[in-house]
């Protein structure tokens, strides 16, 4: 383990001498992400505004390259440092380059006059971040997923050891957030910077993040790496989640089942019938499935959707046994969906269920229903 970049101790954060988040213990090491999780108002961005002096700790340590955080000079800090915090910055008449230029000024004399060498460093960085583009354009008319580039840029021309980043894909669509994030990944591994950042988006969270420290109730809940964190049913504890579900292994939220009994039966699997649970869950319609294999691509969705959910144990052929139960519900409801393509030697037994449901005139043929099974049976 590489020494730790920044290092707190028993601190506590807060507005006003009153405590927000305490007895903060965090690592920030080179070459890793460390991401703060929790619901809002859990003190997140409270600990990162202290962390680059935005706020004063109420009380505790922050050590910063083993220096007292409180001790260091502005430029010091800012040559160790750089932050991105949220909110969309709007600085008037300034071009692109121009605003990744003012991540030098803690090397500039007192006239701020950009040398040579911080010229380069500027361009390069521009060139880090896919930006060069942008160089001769206004700031304030790019496009968010721009602006985050730019204020990167900026950010890692001060050429720090430390980078704070508070929320900072809030702003981007789908597109961006992937791109932005793999770009930090990128900086991270070939700068060796040590990240800490705050994330609402969970699934992102987990996926670039090495290091999670969740908070709530104004202290650490817990810390530890995405496998540990996302393991269980925890993330729906942190956020004391009242309405449906998350499911940690997929960092995916569903809505609550439909309460009641079921009035449609889905022949699914193979993730042929997600699009129809989901569907049917927003007209409202309580549903089953069944019978799927434990290790079906259809369970956690279905388990967390279905009124009712038969399942065989994963890499055995369906039992007889679990296809008459699941033929009394079906039985007992109004409409039969298979979005199945076919029933393969593990649940052959199915094909009872798409039979039974032919029989009594069940089966419904809509966008959903697997045309090949209707015109075997037509």
């Amino acid at each position: 383990m590489r020494e730790p970049i920044l290092i707190t101790e028993k601190l506590k954060v807060g507005y006003d001498k009153r405590p927000v988040v305490e007895d903060i213990a965090l690592l920030a090491e080179p070459g890793r992400v460390l991401c703060l999780i929790g619901p809002n108002g859990a003190g997140k961005s409270t600990i990162l505004k202290t962390l680059i002096r935005q706020l004063p700790p109420l009380s505790g340590v922050i050590l910063l390259e083993g220096r007292n955080l409180n001790e260091l000079q502005v430029k010091e800090l800012a040559r160790s440092s750089a932050a991105v915090l949220t909110g969309r910055p709007e600085p008037e008449l300034m071009r692109c380059e121009e605003v990744v230029a003012a991540g030098r000024y803690p090397y500039t004399g007192r006239l701020g006059i950009l040398s040579q060498e911080d010229k380069r460093t500027v361009r390069e960085s521009m060139e880090q971040v896919g930006i060069t583009s942008l160089i001769g354009q206004d700031f304030s008319r790019i496009s968010d997923g721009q602006r985050q580039r730019v204020l990167l840029a900026r950010a890692i021309c001060q050429e720090p050891r430390l980078l704070i980043l508070d929320e900072p894909t809030s702003f981007l669509d789908i597109r961006h957030k992937l791109e932005f994030l793999t770009l930090l990944r990128r900086l991270v591994r070939e700068r060796q910077l040590a990240v800490v950042m705050s994330m609402h988006e969970l699934d992102l969270a987990q996926k670039f993040s090495d290091t999670l420290l969740c908070i709530r109730e104004g202290k650490i809940d817990r810390c530890g790496p995405p496998e540990q964190i996302f393991a269980g049913d925890y993330i729906m504890r942190l956020y004391g989640m009242e309405q449906g579900s998350y499911d940690g292994l997929l960092a995916a939220a569903e809505p609550p089942a439909v309460p009641g009994e079921p009035e449609a039966f889905v022949i699914g699997g193979g993730g042929s019938g997600i699009a129809l649970y989901h569907r049917l869950q927003r007209q409202g319609v309580a549903f089953a499935v069944g019978v799927l294999p434990e290790n079906d691509l259809d369970v956690p969705t279905a388990r967390a959707l279905a009124a009712r959910l038969f399942t065989s144990p994963a890499f055995e052929p369906v039992s007889r046994e679990a296809v008459e139960e699941a033929r009394k519900t079906l039985c007992s409801c109004k409409d039969v969906y298979c979005p199945v393509e076919s029933f393969g030697s593990m649940t052959a037994e199915n094909r009872k269920l798409l039979d039974c449901a032919c029989e009594r005139g069940l089966l419904r043929i809509d966008a959903f229903s697997n045309e090949k099974q209707m015109a075997e049976r037509s």
